[in-house]
C-alpha cells in the first residue's frame, strides 16, 4: 500500500518517496503484512539513527542561496526553482582563477609603515599600498562560478516543497499535478562528488545546461576567459592559467547524475567527469542512498546531541552541524567564505577567499566542542604549506629570517587578496589567531604529533611580534603601531597604540607557547614571559575613575561596529577573567558603552560573537535573543545565511539596498555566521574560562529542561549534562585521555567548593550528581 492511501500513512521520519519506490519494486507475491512489517522496520531504523528533525523548503525558491544544500567540502549543489523548472546550481570550492594578487613589496616594511603613519602622510600611504596588478591580469585571484543544470518537468507538474532529512542527507522534492503528488529524491556521494537524482516512475525531465558564462559573460571576459565549450550533456570551461573544469550530467532509467570535475593531471576534465557519471549510473540508486546513510550515520555518531526547548536555536544547531560537514569534510577543500556553494549569477563576493581576521576562525569554531577536531587539519595543512610565502612576508615586513606573517585575506595559495587594504595586510593578529586555533586543537584532540608543528608555527609568529614591540620608559612593553580589525577601514587614522585586539592575541600566544614548551621539554622564547609580565592585557580608557576597554590607547568605540575586536580578551582569546574583581567593573562599563552604540552597523557574522560575549558575562537571555534575531534578520526564506540584513530597520548593513521592497537578487551568502551560531549555542551549554568549565551559563532560565551529550572539552573530556526543572541533575565525564577536569560547581551551597576538580584516567567515566534534597539518594 502506498503511503497516503487510506490506512497507509507513513510514520514520522520515513522518506515517503523511498517507501513508495520500495513498494513499487516489491513482488506482488509479497503479502500486505510483510510489507507493513518492512515499513515498520524502516521506521525503527530511522528512529534509532535519525535523532534530527527535517528541514522544509516551500517553492518557489527564486535564487540559488534559497535552495536545498548538498555538499562535501569540494563540490556543492543548491537545489531551487519555481513552477515546472527545477534548477541545480553547481559550485566547487577549488574553482580558483589564480590570476592577480601581489607579493609583499620591499618597501612595505614595518619601519616604513610606522614612519608614514606617524608623519600623517596619507598620499604616501596610499601609494605604498596601491594595487599594482600584473599587466593584463585582474587585481586579485577569484573563485569562479560554474553554472547550473535546469530540469524542465512534464506539462502541468509543479514544484511544491523540498525536505532535507538531516540524518541521511537525503533531499526530497515534492511535485504536484492537481491532487496527485510524487517525489524526486536526491543524495550526494560524499566521496565521488556526484549528485544522484531518482525521478518518479515514467518521469525523466528534459535537462538544459546554463553555464555561468551565460549570466555574467562580461565578468568572465574581464578576467580573460573565453566562452565555454559545450557538448550534449555539459560544458568545459577553460581557465586562463589554471586547469579546465567540466560540468556534465547523464540520465538513464529514471535517474540523473551530475558532477563537476577539475583534474590536475593530464587527463581531460570531460573524460574524468563522464567516467564518474558512468560509474554512478552503473549502481542502483539504493546503493548511493545506502552509502550516504552510512557516511552520515558515522558523522552524527560523533556530533554531540543537543536538546534545548527553543525550536529556533535547535534548528540553528542541527542544520548548522549538517552544513558544517559539507563545509569542512576533511577530504575536501579547506573552508572558504562560502565553501563549495557558489552562485551562478555573479562572482562570489570577496573572491570566496580566506579571511583570517574572524571569518575562517568562525567557520571552524564548531569543530572543537563538536568532537570533530580532525576537520581542522586541512586548514592547518593549507596554511603550513605556505611556509615560503609567510617567511618571505616576515622577512620583508620585519627583516627577520625566522618569522611568519599572514595577511588578513588570501587565495588558496597564500597570495594576498585585497592588497590595497593596508590595515589587513599588516594585521599580525591574523597570524596569532591561527596559532591560537592550532594550539586549541591540540588541547582538545591531544594530537601530540601535531603539537611540534604547531609549536614551530607559534615560535615564528612570536618572533615577528617581538619586532613590533617596544619598551617604554617605565619598563613596560607596547605595540606602538597596531590596528583593530576593520575599524575605520583603511583611513589614515585606522591605527593606534596598543590595540586591545592585538594585546589579547599576543597574551594568548605567549600563554600557549609557555604551556606547549613544557609539554615538549622546550624552552619558550624569552619574549613570551616579557609579554606576560610587561604588555598590557587590554588598552584602558578612563573617564574619571570609570575605566573601560578601549579599541586602542585613547579611543573608545565611537559608533556601532561589526567587529567586536576590543572584546577579544574575553572571547575568543580568554586572556582575562571578566568576572574577577580586577576586571568585573571594567567589563561591565565596556558592555554598557557597546550596547549604547547599538547594532546599527552589524553584519550577520558579528551577531553570534555578540551572543557568546553575553554568555560569558552570564546574560543568558540576551545570548539567546541575539541568535533569534539573527535567524530572523540575517537568514533568507530558504534558510540561506546572509552577510547583510534581509530587511531594513535594525541594521544598515546592506538593508538600504532593499528598503524599497525590491527583490535582493544579489544577496551575499557566507557560511561564517551560521557556523558561529552553532558555536554560540555550544558555549551556552558548555564553555571553559581560564581553565574552568561552566555548564548552562548561557541557557536562559526559561530553558528549565535542556541537555547535551558528549560535547568535547579541553583535555579531551567528553561532557554530558542534564538540566531538569532549572537544576543540573546529572553530569557525566568520559576521558579520551588522562586529564584533570575543573568544573564550576553547578550545585553551589554554603561551604561547598566553587570549583570541582576531577582527575580522570584514560577511558574512565565519572558521573556527578547533586546531594539530596535535589539529587538522587
Amino acid at each position: 500500500r502506498k503511503p497516503g492511501a487510506p490506512g497507509g500513512r507513513a510514520p514520522p521520519f520515513i522518506n515517503t518517496g523511498e517507501v513508495e519506490q520500495k513498494a513499487l519494486d516489491t513482488p506482488a507475491v509479497l503479502s500486505h503484512f510483510v510489507y507493513q512489517y518492512c515499513v515498520q522496520m524502516l521506521y525503527n531504523a530511522a528512529m534509532k539513527t535519525n535523532r534530527l528533525s527535517e528541514v522544509v523548503w516551500k517553492f518557489p525558491l527564486a535564487r540559488p542561496h534559497m535552495g536545498l544544500l548538498l555538499g562535501n567540502a569540494q563540490i556543492g549543489f543548491m537545489v531551487w526553482g519555481e513552477g515546472s523548472r527545477l534548477c541545480v546550481t553547481v559550485g566547487r570550492a577549488d574553482a580558483w582563477d589564480h590570476q592577480g594578487g601581489a607579493v609583499w613589496r620591499e618597501d612595505q616594511t614595518y619601519a616604513n609603515i610606522r614612519t608614514i603613519l606617524e608623519a600623517g602622510n596619507a598620499e604616501k600611504l596610499a601609494k605604498l599600498f596601491e594595487d599594482r596588478p600584473t599587466p593584463g591580469e585582474p587585481v586579485c585571484p577569484q573563485v569562479m562560478p560554474i553554472g547550473r543544470v535546469e530540469f524542465h518537468l512534464p506539462a502541468n507538474w509543479k514544484l511544491e516543497r523540498g525536505v532535507m532529512d538531516l540524518g541521511s542527507a537525503t533531499g526530497v522534492i515534492t511535485l504536484r499535478k492537481g491532487a496527485r503528488r510524487v517525489n524526486v529524491r536526491m543524495v550526494l556521494d560524499m566521496k565521488a562528488s556526484v549528485l544522484h537524482i531518482a525521478w518518479p516512475a515514467k518521469m525523466t525531465p528534459q535537462a538544459k545546461a546554463v553555464p555561468a558564462w551565460d549570466s555574467i559573460r562580461d565578468a568572465f571576459v574581464a578576467r580573460n576567459f573565453i566562452a565555454p565549450s559545450r557538448f550534449e550533456n555539459g560544458w568545459i570551461q577553460t581557465f586562463p592559467k589554471d586547469p579546465e573544469l567540466c560540468c556534465a550530467w547523464d540520465c538513464a532509467r529514471g535517474r540523473s547524475v551530475i558532477s563537476a570535475t577539475r583534474p590536475r593531471g593530464k587527463t581531460g576534465a570531460r573524460n574524468v567527469a563522464e567516467r564518474a557519471l558512468r560509474d554512478a549510473l552503473a549502481q542502483p540508486f539504493a546503493v548511493a542512498l545506502r552509502a550516504s546513510r552510512e557516511w552520515w550515520r558515522s558523522y552524527w555518531a560523533k556530533v554531540p546531541e543537543v536538546r534545548i526547548p527553543n525550536p529556533t536555536l535547535q534548528h540553528l544547531y542541527d542544520y548548522g552541524m549538517y552544513k558544517f560537514a559539507g563545509l569542512t569534510e576533511p577530504h575536501g577543500v579547506p573552508a572558504t567564505l562560502q565553501g563549495p556553494w557558489v552562485e551562478d549569477y555573479q562572482l562570489p563576493p570577496w573572491s570566496n577567499d580566506y579571511h583570517f581576521n574572524i571569518n575562517v576562525q568562525m567557520c571552524y569554531w564548531p569543530a572543537y566542542h563538536a568532537n570533530l577536531p580532525g576537520h581542522l587539519l586541512p586548514m592547518f595543512r593549507l596554511v603550513l604549506g605556505w611556509h615560503d610565502k609567510l617567511a618571505r612576508n616576515a622577512k620583508t615586513f620585519a627583516g627577520i629570517d625566522d618569522g611568519y606573517m599572514l595577511p588578513h585575506a588570501t587565495s588558496d595559495t597564500g597570495t594576498c587578496v585585497g592588497c590595497g587594504f593596508w590595515t589587513g595586510m599588516m594585521d599580525h593578529g591574523c597570524t596569532m589567531w591561527i596559532a591560537e586555533m592550532m594550539y586549541r586543537y591540540v588541547r582538545y584532540s591531544g594530537d601530540t604529533a601535531f603539537l611540534r608543528e604547531a609549536y614551530a608555527f607559534m615560535v615564528r609568529t612570536v618572533n615577528l611580534l617581538g619586532v613590533m614591540l617596544e619598551e617604554t620608559p617605565d619598563g613596560a612593553l607596547a605595540i606602538p603601531v597596531s590596528i583593530s580589525p576593520e575599524y575605520r577601514g583603511q583611513q589614515m587614522n585606522a591605527w593606534g597604540r596598543n590595540a586591545s585586539a592585538q594585546l589579547a592575541s599576543a597574551h594568548r600566544l605567549a600563554e600557549d607557547l609557555v604551556e606547549a614548551a613544557v609539554q615538549l621539554g622546550e624552552t619558550p622564547p624569552a619574549i613570551c614571559q616579557r609579554i606576560l609580565d610587561k604588555l598590557p592585557k587590554a588598552s584602558l580608557f578612563s573617564d574619571g575613575n570609570r575605566p573601560q576597554i578601549a579599541l586602542w590607547d585613547g579611543l573608545v568605540l565611537e559608533e556601532s561596529h561589526r567587529h567586536h575586536a576590543h572584546f577579544s580578551a574575553i572571547v575568543p582569546f580568554d586572556t582575562i577573567d571578566c568576572e574577577s574583581p580586577e576586571w568585573r567593573d571594567i567589563v561591565y562599563r565596556t558592555f554598557e558603552h557597546w550596547i549604547y552604540r547599538g547594532a546599527g552597523l552589524w553584519s550577520g557574522w558579528c551577531v553570534p560573537w555578540a551572543s557568546m560575549l553575553h554568555t560569558r558575562v552570564g546574560n543568558a537571555d540576551c545570548a539567546a535573543l541575539w541568535l533569534e534575531i539573527w535567524q530572523r534578520l540575517f537568514v533568507n526564506h530558504g534558510h540561506g545565511t546572509r552577510h547583510d540584513a534581509a530587511f531594513p530597520g535594525l541594521s544598515l548593513m546592506g538593508a538600504r539596498a532593499v528598503a524599497d521592497g525590491s527583490p535582493d537578487i544579489r544577496e551575499i551568502m557566507q557560511m561564517d555566521a551560521g557556523m558561529g551560531c552553532v558555536a554560540a549555542i555550544q558555549e551556552m551549554l558548555l564553555h571553559d574560562k581560564r581553565g574552568v568549565n561552566f555548564l548552562f551559563k548561557g541557557a536562559p532560565t526559561a530553558w528549565a529542561d535542556a541537555s547535551f551529550e558528549n560535547m568535547l572539552a579541553p583535555g579531551g573530556v567528553l561532557v554530558s549534562a542534564i538540566r531538569r526543572d532549572g537544576r543540573v541533575t546529572r553530569v557525566k565525564l568520559t576521558a579520551t585521555r588522562a586529564a584533570e577536569f575543573r568544573l564550576a560547581n553547578p550545585w553551589p551551597a554554603p561551604n561547598a567548593d566553587a570549583i570541582l576538580t576531577v582527575n580522570l584516567k584514560r577511558g574512565q567515566t565519572v558521573t556527578l550528581k547533586p546531594q539530596p534534597p535535589f539529587g538522587e539518594k
